[in-house]
């Protein structure tokens, strides 16, 4: 195993983080934005009014993309034990 090889591994296992955790990020930031706009506009600091709705966001999306995100996962690691003995010889 040279180095060229970790490289790629590390690459590749950054590339399946930001895939699966992109679309919630997504999500979270949209709905944060939009309630943020929601307070400037109707000047109401509430504080729980930033955190439910993007609570409520990121559950929903869990059940939308969850069965994608863990084959995406799945799929990773099952590459990584299928060149386990790359890793070991």
């Amino acid at each position: 195993m040279n180095g060229e090889y970790v490289v790629s591994l590390a690459e590749q296992g950054i590339f399946t983080i930001l895939i699966v955790t992109g679309p919630l990020l997504i999500l979270a930031l949209v709905v944060g934005l939009t309630v943020s706009i929601f307070q400037a506009t109707t000047q109401i600091q509430e504080q729980t009014l930033a955190f439910v709705p993007k609570i409520v966001a990121v559950l929903i999306g869990l059940v939308v993309f969850g069965p994608w995100m863990l084959t995406t996962m799945v799929e990773f690691a099952a590459n990584i034990f299928r060149n386990l003995n790359q890793f070991v010889g």
